[in-house]
C-alpha cells in the first residue's frame, strides 16, 4: 500500500507530518504535560534548516514528543525515526546571531550531491518543527500505539508517552524536502563530498 502527500506541519498545529488526515486527528494531541523528551541531549535554543532533493528511508516510525531548548519552554515536535536513510543533496544551515564584529553568521553544510553516492545514516532521529515535502509511504500503519510500533529501531527510554499515537511504514520516499528541526542524531552519519562554509548574514540559508 502506498500513500502520497504534500504539505507543511508547524508546531502550533502539533501533529504527525506528511499525512494531512493524520494532522487533523485529535488523537495526535498526546499528553504534553507529561513532558516526554525527544532528544537524549540538551537542545540548543536555535532551530536549523535542512533541505534535500530526496530522502529514501527504511523502517520509519513517527510520534509526538517535546524538546526543551536552552532558555525556552518545552516545544512540541514530531520525531521521525529511521532504521536507515539515504539522502541526496543534503543542505543544513543555522544562523548564529550576535557574533562579535560580524553580526549574524550562517554556518552551512552541503553533502551527498551525487545521487550515486548519497549521504547515508543509520538509526536516524529527527526532531521536526516543520516539514514540506512530496512523500510516498509503503505498507503504512496510521494510528498504531507507539508502544506497539514494529518499524524503526528501539526508541530511547522516556522519549514517548505510553499508548500515544504513532504511525509507521516499511519504506518512505520524500522528495523536495524542506524542514526546520531542533535536533538530529544518528548512530552513523556518513557525509560524502562534505562542504562547510561560514558567511555573513542569512543569505546562505538552505531555503
Amino acid at each position: 500500500m502506498e500513500s502520497q502527500a504534500r504539505g507543511g506541519t508547524r508546531w502550533r498545529r502539533f501533529g504527525l507530518v506528511m499525512v494531512p488526515s493524520v494532522a487533523a486527528t485529535a488523537a495526535i494531541g498526546i499528553a504534553l504535560a507529561q513532558g516526554a523528551l525527544a532528544a537524549s541531549f540538551a537542545v540548543s535554543g536555535q532551530e536549523f534548516k535542512v533541505s534535500a532533493d530526496s530522502l529514501d528511508g527504511h523502517g520509519l516510525v513517527q510520534y509526538g514528543s517535546l524538546v526543551r531548548p536552552s532558555g525556552q519552554g518545552p516545544q512540541p515536535v514530531v520525531v521521525s525515526a529511521f532504521d536507515s536513510a539515504d539522502i541526496v543533496n543534503l543542505c543544513q544551515s543555522v544562523v548564529i546571531p550576535g557574533v562579535p564584529f560580524l553580526g549574524e553568521v550562517t554556518m552551512r553544510i552541503n553533502a551527498g550531491s551525487d545521487p550515486d553516492n548519497p549521504v547515508h545514516a543509520e538509526n536516524l532521529f529527527i526532531d521536526i518543527a516543520q516539514l514540506d515535502a512530496d512523500a510516498v509511504f509503503s505498507n503504512i500503519d496510521i494510528g498504531v500505539s507507539v508502544d506497539e510500533a514494529t518499524e524503526g529501531m528501539d526508541l530511547p527510554e522516556n522519549s514517548t508517552v505510553p499508548g500515544s499515537f504513532a504511525q509507521q511504514a516499511e519504506h518512505a520516499y520524500l522528495s523536495d524536502v524542506e524542514q526546520t528541526a531542533w535536533a538530529t542524531s544518528a548512530g552513523t552519519f556518513r557525509l560524502t563530498d562534505l562542504s562547510l562554509r561560514l558567511s555573513r548574514g542569512d543569505d546562505a540559508e538552505c531555503f
